[in-house]
């Protein structure tokens, strides 16, 4: 292993860099100074500073409010506060206001009157004052997850964007930092230390990219080719638990360096931050740091630890691919309302399709693990009836509004830009290894040209990339974006040696999909056009019988599948809505294809072996 070139250093007591310390000030005994820990040497929050400055008070967890404090120049006209609506990297409107409870202003001693324009918008007036405005306001942090806010007497975590308000003429200001936590517990954020007791942030944006995390828990630091990084777990300690995981992160994050073709990481310095609660999943990614969310119980399952590598891989590789090389309709952000991007399919599709090869290309992952993973990703999308409905550039157009708002009936009407995305560079990739090059080769000079420099990326410069690595793309790839048929999946699959298998289900299709609530059997999803549908079901519905056989739990509803008769004609359905009880007839359909797999081509020539074996360790 002399390629890899990473020293780890897993010491919960080691001494970060200085841009990775950390400070909190404490009411009461202090407790022994640690390494990493920078305490403040006043008392008295301070307030002489021409640029923005926060405090944020997190001494009584068991309240989950976070008590702010913003501290900005008065200027001689009115100006603007707004809290973001959203969190680069979730594109959903979140309305974070929602959280937010008495604001208000104070000056020389004596309360400011703040207009309010918005749902999130206030008009402050502090013309007449010459010092300093306090901003004063509470965050309620409730919501564990990777992009809000949570506050317990064992850790705290703030996603900024829905804590700091954005102050009109502010925005590319410096600010300030500060925290003021428990005895006993530290703070965790991705900025450099200020050498006055807080952190500094070149700007709003750069702090609010910043997560929180503070609590009682360790640090564990290591480096990937000389670039410092922490890792923090809350709920867990992994490191502890698992000594070689630092390492093992080591090698991954440096296998991402690989991919993109640099000798370091894109940041100066990286912080992981891992919540493990009971059950749960999800990850966001920030310039020098990402927040991943696994649950212990899923940790616990044979692929758990396999599965956490690919979230950590993909995370990191988004340092690059999404926080640096970027869409040019996210340059600059807007905080306050949705931005259409095309070419989220890029962003995240992109970034998909290689954490699933990270893990491998690093030796941490076996060959026949990543078909596995792969087949079962390829298995869900042949299986998404709306990915012949929705388009791959659509649904990175209405990542907005549909994505991260899925019910019922989304999987009829519409297709993941994550999931699809993967899929067409997975067909890239293939392809372009046809033709001498591969998609690492494609996103290293994209990476030259846009990402190094943060010029955003248009839809043009894409496609100027791809064509200039295979001409025939210029038609193809515009096809297979707005098209609604599959890109040649199997055709490219075949080349390397691979081929998809699909197995059909062992019972009679009925168009539905049922689940057992409270004694009942209800109906979960009723599939378009499918047997259930024609037969005027509903959402909701309550099943009763089948041909005679009651109804109360899938077991039941299998079994009485599994007796219907080949030739059997439509079926007496007994089912219950709205508190009357109906009868309807349903004709069951041949058994439906469940599951595709992707296994080894026993035909497949040496070439494509030789092949097969170069795409999964990501070796041009």
């Amino acid at each position: 292993m002399g390629r890899w070139a990473w020293s780890v250093i897993c010491s919960a007591s080691a001494a970060a860099s200085a841009s990775s310390a950390c400070s909190v000030r404490s009411p009461g005994p202090t407790p022994p100074a640690r390494p990493w820990t920078r305490r403040p040497t006043s008392s008295r929050w301070r307030r002489s500073s021409s640029v923005p400055e926060v405090r944020l008070d997190l001494r009584q967890p068991h309240r989950q409010l976070v008590e702010v404090e913003l501290h900005v120049r008065a200027r001689p006209h009115p100006q603007r506060l707004r809290l973001p609506a959203w969190t680069p990297g979730s594109y959903l409107i979140r309305d974070y206001v929602r959280t937010l409870e008495d604001l208000h202003a104070e000056a020389e001693g004596r309360r400011l009157p703040l207009e309010r324009t918005g749902v999130a918008e206030w008009l402050l007036d502090a013309s007449r004052i010459r010092g300093p405005v306090t901003l004063r306001y509470r965050i309620l942090a409730t919501e564990l997850t990777v992009r809000t806010c949570h506050l317990s007497a064992e850790h705290g975590f703030l996603a900024l964007a829905g804590v700091v308000l954005l102050v009109e003429g502010e925005r590319w200001s410096p600010h300030r930092l500060e925290l003021w936590l428990p005895p006993g517990w530290q703070g965790f954020v991705p900025l450099p230390v200020d050498g006055q007791g807080g952190w500094q942030a070149r700007d709003f944006d750069q702090l609010i990219d910043s997560p929180v995390e503070a609590g009682p828990h360790p640090e564990h630091a290591f480096e990937v080719q000389g670039v410092p990084h922490r890792w923090v777990s809350w709920g867990g300690d992994l490191p502890r638990h698992d000594p070689s995981w630092l390492s093992d992160v080591a090698r991954l994050c440096h296998q991402c360096c690989l991919l993109m073709g640099e000798p370091a990481p894109a940041a100066p310095h990286y912080l992981f931050v891992l919540h493990q609660p009971l059950s749960g999943y999800g990850g966001l990614e920030h310039d020098d740091g990402c927040v991943l969310l696994y649950g212990r119980q899923d940790l616990e399952r044979p692929e758990g630890r396999r599965r956490l590598l690919q979230l950590v891989a993909h995370e990191y590789l988004h340092q690059w691919n999404v926080r640096r090389l970027r869409p040019a309709e996210l340059t600059p952000y807007d905080y306050d309302r949705p931005t259409i991007v095309p070419t989220l399919w890029f962003a995240e599709g992109i970034t998909s399709y290689f954490d699933q090869l990270l893990p491998v290309a690093a030796g941490l992952v076996e060959e026949q693990q990543l078909l596995d993973d792969l087949g079962a990703d390829l298995s869900r999308y042949l299986l998404t009836p709306g990915r012949h409905v929705q388009s791959l550039r659509a649904s990175s157009q209405e990542a907005w509004v549909k994505l991260y708002r899925q019910d019922a009936h989304s999987p009829d009407c519409q297709v993941s830009y994550y999931l699809k995305g993967a899929v067409l560079a997975l067909v890239l990739d293939l392809r372009l290894r046809r033709h001498g090059s591969w998609l690492g080769a494609v996103l290293q000079q994209l990476w030259r040209s846009h990402g190094r420099c943060r010029r955003g990326y248009r839809e043009a410069d894409l496609l100027e990339a791809f064509t200039g690595h295979d001409p025939d793309l210029a038609t193809l790839l515009p096809q297979w974006l707005d098209g609604h048929q599959d890109p040649p999946l199997h055709e490219e699959l075949a080349g390397v040696g691979l081929r998809l298998v699909s197995e059909a289900s062992s019972q009679w299709g009925c168009g539905f999909k049922a689940a057992a609530t409270a004694g009942s059997l209800t109906l979960q999803r009723v599939e378009r056009d499918g047997p259930a549908q024609r037969a005027g079901l509903l959402v909701g519905d309550e099943l009763l019988a089948l041909a005679g056989r009651r109804l109360r739990s899938p077991e039941e509803l299998a079994a009485a599948l599994r007796a219907t008769e080949p030739d059997a004609p439509s079926m007496p359905l007994l089912f219950c809505r709205d508190g009357r009880v109906r009868e309807t007839l349903i004709d069951l359909e041949p058994p439906p294809l469940t599951v595709w797999r992707l296994e080894l081509d026993p035909a497949a020539t040496s070439e494509a072996h030789q092949g097969r074996r170069r795409w999964m360790h990501l070796q041009p």
